[in-house]
C-alpha cells in the first residue's frame, strides 16, 4: 500500500489531550498506544507492528485481507499528531486498493457518496467500509481520511 498522508492536527486524542502533549511522548510509547488503539478496534491481523519516527508511522505485518490492511493504516493514521503512515502490511489475499477520501468542511456521507459514486444513497457502502473507526454516519470529522471501496 505504501506512504498515505494525514492531516497531523486532528483526530482521535490517544498520546494526550493536546498535540503539543502527543509530541511529548516517546516513539516506543505511542507505537503501543497506537497497537492497543488497533486492537481495540477489533480489527483482524495475524501479526502487527507499529514503529514511529517523528510524526510517520510505519505498520508491518500480515493481514487476511486487503480490507483489513487498509483499516489498520486508517485507524493509526486518523490519530492526532500522525502525519503519515507507511503501509507494509502482507496480505494474505491480495485485492485492488480502495481509494480515499479526506473530509473537508460541510462534507456528510451522502454528499461524499454522490461526488464517488454519482449517487447519494450510497453512503451506507461508506459507512461500513470504515467501520469500527466510524461509529455513525453523522460523526466524521474535517481532515479524517475515508476509505472509498468500489461497488460490487
Amino acid at each position: 500500500m505504501g506512504l498515505t498522508s494525514f492531516f497531523k492536527g486532528v483526530g482521535e486524542k490517544i498520546f494526550g489531550k493536546s498535540e503539543k502533549e502527543a509530541e511529548t511522548v516517546a516513539p516506543e510509547l505511542k507505537a503501543s498506544a497506537l497497537l492497543k488503539h488497533v486492537q481495540g478496534l477489533g480489527l483482524t491481523f495475524k501479526a502487527l507492528t507499529v514503529k514511529v519516527s517523528g510524526d510517520t508511522v510505519t505498520v508491518e505485518g500480515e493481514t487476511a485481507t486487503q480490507e483489513e490492511a487498509e483499516k489498520i493504516a486508517l485507524a493509526v493514521g486518523n490519530v492526532e499528531g500522525v502525519g503519515a503512515v507507511d503501509n507494509q502490511i502482507v496480505v494474505s489475499a491480495p485485492a485492488p486498493e480502495a481509494r480515499y477520501y479526506t473530509v473537508v468542511k460541510g462534507d456528510f456521507l451522502s454528499k461524499i457518496a454522490k461526488e464517488m459514486y454519482g449517487d447519494a444513497n450510497k453512503y451506507p457502502v461508506i459507512f461500513e467500509a470504515n467501520k469500527p473507526m466510524l461509529t455513525h454516519p453523522d460523526k466524521i470529522y474535517p481532515g479524517q481520511v475515508l476509505r472509498i471501496p468500489e461497488l460490487a
